[in-house]
């Protein structure tokens, strides 16, 4: 994966953390988190405020649904 699939990384994210809530999770833990997923392939220097965004508003979608 890299920094612009977010929808299957907010769906890995979901899957990982099943018991967080995305909306509260700082961009600090957010970016660390992506950068751990075993599918994730990117460089971390990479991202920035608006991807992390995006990948963070799709997770909030995904544990809504």
């Amino acid at each position: 994966m890299k920094w612009t699939d977010v929808y299957d990384i907010a769906m890995a994210l979901a899957d990982n953390y099943p018991d967080t809530d995305p909306q509260y999770v700082n961009f600090v833990d957010l970016h660390s988190w992506i950068c751990q997923l075993e599918e994730f392939d990117d460089d971390p220097e990479r991202s920035g405020e608006k991807i992390l965004e995006a990948i963070q508003a799709a997770w909030i979608e995904e544990v809504a649904d």
